[in-house]
């Protein structure tokens, strides 16, 4: 007895011990959240409050500070509160905080709630945040879940509440608030959803529109119709249980179907749509997600030089217009970097933005033409090729099914390779890639930058493989720096609203591709195309190099040059791959380069390449004044009605069987390069 009477007075001394503890920790929380009420009580109104201007809207600017792209024109276009429906307040109300009228700032319940959770999972999980909040997180916050933004924020919504109205507060906020595809307020999201004023809306355009701030992208009627539906439905399933709407209302909207604006107002500033697209992906690999660049008022400055990027699309549009290129699948595209530090300088995807998206820098895969053929003379001069080395530019028979011919049937006999780069000879190139090897070609397109497949095909010499600009571009990059591959970038630094740098590029990404001297020995060929050869349109009164391209039954042309501080390719064809009327590399895009090149080198001072001085032949200059006096007439692809290649848009067919290695006679270069030499070497320029 003696035993359980004992067992008893402990378990009663225990149950006290828990009770104590239990009310002990309640006052200390009672005591907490008086000390806290008190304080917020002490707060004072905030001074000049009428004066802050929500400013959520991110903004692109180019290098020198000029504004390419804000996320919306509307950041404060303004709706009086008297001007929106009762029904879209109170559809915002119920979704985004019920006790809205009832509360100062924050809502006790919802923060004690929520504090649990987070102790719980160990971090800022669930918000709970009212209206006011959410106001004070746009006006003076950023999006970030920690807990002392938390406290920051609740200790602001009370100071706003003490400073304006209900109505203000409700006022701001459905005019501040994010609601996705650039859009920010009601009104706004009115127009650009559905094409209508706030007082035509539906109770279910009310509904969706309203439930859009939780995670606009997810829920984008654009994007997602189908989460947007449910969401709506949800939306209005709050409204109907707080007594917002009746129960024939509620099943009246939610059979409602979704109508949307078929042709969406575009209400952002963009002064370069593809550029922007591009900068847009960058950032999402460096880590920011659509919802911080879009809503966080972000302050993001590229790279690019805003007079260069301007011209790069005006001279694409009066160009394509004077060579009569007008229909809507005639395209071009322009992309320019700094093939020292990785800086792009402009961008151009297409010739008009709201007419096609589509970005033919990066995603078109087209034939190169001859705009391919330094990669075969860079992997001879690797394997022991001199610029002044003698090739014999004659007719070639390769197979029974193919025989590559020079454009025009026009022959020069033994020329020096210079000549017959600048010339761009397709049987000296076809003889070259047989000498060097057609494995030894990829191989340096590939060290080079080139991505896409390319066949292990003779006619690769001549361009048969499709090829991105973008990879084109990085390549010949290689030849104007030294021999480095560089990794274009376009974001220098992100600034969120506050001015702070969350993000800062400081460093080149770049890679040896290529010794020094091969660097030198193309470059210095590939400023004879442009001084006497192919590619004289190009001309832009400075030190210079690149190559022209034309693809068979003029489909394709290119044009890629470069300077010591810019490297610069441009495309022209058509979409669907269709014929166009006579265009070489050496016409629309050499023009178009020379257009850009002039107003984008003007900010440099006239540089030269760094390398030393190639020794040339006596016969040189009587070779070069021949050659101006002829009218050179840009190459085009060409081969036997037998075995002609059949390009595509997205890749080509290669004819021409290639041998195995041990069958393929090596030329015999008249000036064998010592190939035992330690080839010269530099760092890359800027480092």
């Amino acid at each position: 007895m003696a035993r359980k009477k004992n067992s008893k007075i402990k378990r009663k001394n225990k149950t006290k011990g828990f009770a104590y503890l239990i009310l002990i920790c309640l006052s200390v929380l009672f005591a907490i959240f008086l000390a806290f009420k008190l304080y917020l009580y002490s707060l004072p109104p905030i001074n000049n409050f009428d004066s802050i201007k929500p400013n959520p809207v991110t903004s692109i600017y180019s290098s020198d500070g000029k504004l390419l792209k804000t996320f919306s024109s509307f950041k404060f276009e303004k709706v009086e509160i008297e001007d929106v429906p009762d029904d879209l307040k109170n559809a915002f109300i119920a979704t985004e905080d019920k006790n809205f009228y009832h509360h100062e700032g924050y809502d006790l319940l919802g923060l004690v709630r929520s504090t649990i959770v987070n102790i719980m999972a160990g971090r800022a999980k669930q918000g709970a945040s009212t209206i006011t909040q959410q106001l004070a997180r746009i006006l003076f916050l950023s999006n970030e879940k920690t807990f002392d933004r938390k406290i920051r924020e609740l200790i602001l919504a009370h100071r706003i509440e003490k400073t304006i109205s209900k109505n203000e507060i409700l006022e701001m906020y459905l005019n501040a608030v994010y609601l996705g595809s650039g859009t920010y307020g009601v009104l706004s999201a009115s127009k650009t959803y559905f094409d209508k004023e706030l007082k035509d809306l539906t109770l279910a355009e009310k509904a969706l529109i309203a439930g859009l701030p939780q995670a606009p992208s997810i829920y984008s009627p654009f994007k997602n119709p189908d989460k947007a539906i449910k969401r709506r439905n949800w939306v209005l399933k709050r409204m109907r249980s707080t007594g917002c709407i009746t129960k024939k209302q509620y099943e009246q909207a939610i059979q409602e179907e979704l109508t949307l604006n078929q042709k969406p107002r575009i209400y952002s500033h963009n002064k370069a749509p593809y550029l922007v697209d591009y900068i847009i992906n960058e950032l999402k690999k460096i880590g920011f997600d659509e919802d911080e660049i879009s809503s966080e008022g972000l302050r993001i400055y590229s790279t690019v030089d805003y007079e260069s990027q301007i011209k790069a699309q005006d001279s694409i549009r009066t160009t394509m217009q004077a060579v009569g290129l007008t229909k809507d699948k005639s395209q071009a595209s322009l992309f320019s970097f700094n093939p020292t530090n990785g800086k792009i300088y402009a961008y151009v995807g297409g010739k008009n933005y709201e007419k096609s998206q589509y970005d033919r820098v990066t995603n078109a895969i087209r034939p190169p033409g001859s705009s391919f053929k330094p990669f075969v003379y860079a992997a001879a001069l690797k394997k022991g090729l001199t610029t002044q080395d003698l090739m014999d530019d004659s007719p070639l028979k390769v197979s029974e099914k193919w025989a590559p011919k020079n454009y025009g049937d026009k022959y020069r006999g033994e020329i020096p390779a210079w000549l017959a780069l600048a010339v761009s000879s397709n049987v000296c190139a076809v003889r070259l890639i047989q000498a060097t090897g057609v494995d030894a070609v990829i191989s340096m397109a590939r060290d080079l930058g080139i991505t896409t497949p390319l066949q292990r095909d003779y006619t690769i010499a001549l361009g048969s493989n499709g090829v991105k600009l973008y990879d084109m571009v990085i390549s010949y990059g290689a030849f104007a720096n030294g021999g480095y591959r560089v990794q274009p970038y376009a974001v220098e630094r992100v600034e969120n609203s506050r001015g702070v740098v969350i993000y800062e590029n400081k460093s080149v990404r770049s890679l040896k591709v290529l010794d020094f001297d091969i660097a030198a020995s193309m470059t210095y060929m590939l400023k004879k195309v442009i001084s006497s050869g192919t590619g004289k349109t190009a001309s832009i009164g400075r030190e210079a190099a690149g190559k022209t391209g034309t693809t068979d039954d003029y489909r394709d042309a290119w044009f890629v040059g470069y300077t010591p501080d810019l490297v610069t390719g441009v495309w022209v064809g058509n979409d669907d791959n269709t014929k166009m009327p006579g265009i070489t590399g050496s016409s629309a895009p050499a023009r178009i380069w020379r257009e850009y090149m002039k107003v984008a080198t003007s900010n440099f001072p006239e540089s030269v390449f760094n390398y030393p001085e190639e020794k040339t032949a006596q016969n040189e200059e009587k070779l070069e004044n021949a050659i101006e006096k002829e009218e050179i007439v840009e190459e085009v692809t060409e081969n036997t009605e037998e075995e002609k290649p059949k390009y595509e848009i997205m890749h080509t067919s290669a004819p021409a069987p290639v041998p195995n290695t041990e069958e393929v006679k090596q030329i015999e270069f008249k000036k064998p390069f010592d190939t035992n030499a330690t080839p010269a070497s530099a760092p890359l320029p800027g480092q």
